[in-house]
C-alpha cells in the first residue's frame, strides 16, 4: 500500500553537487522517519541521514557537512542535497521510511525504496 520512488540519481564529476528526492505514495496514516541510505560496490549498505518524526535530523560522520537532507511532512518528501562530491559518495542510494502506519496492518513497517545510482567520477 505504501511505496517509496527516488529521483535525481545521475553521473557527477567530484566537487560536484546533486540532489536526490523520495516522494511516498499510497495509503499510509503517518511515518515517523524518514531518510537516506546507501551501498557502495562491494560494500554493505550504509546510513547516510535521517529526520526524525520531530525533526531532528542526524547524519553519518562520513557526510557531514556536505550533505543535507530536507523533509517535507505536507508533501510526503524528503530530499537529499549532496555537496563536494567525492568519488567514495558512489553507489546506490536508497530512500527509507520507519514507522510506517498503514490500513490493514497489524504493526508499523520500514518501507524501502529500489534506489537510486550515483556515479561520482575522479
Amino acid at each position: 500500500q505504501v511505496q517509496l520512488v527516488e529521483s535525481g540519481g545521475d553521473l557527477v564529476q567530484a566537487g560536484g553537487s546533486l540532489r536526490l528526492s523520495c516522494a511516498a505514495s499510497g495509503r499510509f496514516f503517518s511515518i515517523d522517519d524518514m531518510g537516506w541510505y546507501r551501498q557502495a560496490p562491494g560494500k554493505e549498505r550504509e546510513f547516510v541521514g535521517m529526520d526524525s518524526n520531530y525533526g531532528t535530523v542526524t547524519y553519518s560522520d562520513s557526510v557531514k557537512g556536505r550533505f543535507t537532507v530536507s523533509r517535507d511532512k505536507t508533501r510526503n518528501t524528503v530530499d537529499l542535497q549532496m555537496n563536494s562530491l567525492k568519488p567514495e559518495d558512489t553507489g546506490v542510494y536508497y530512500c527509507r521510511a520507519d514507522g510506517v502506519n498503514a490500513p490493514g496492518r497489524i504493526y508499523p513497517e520500514t518501507v524501502w525504496g529500489r534506489g537510486t545510482q550515483v556515479t561520482v567520477s575522479s
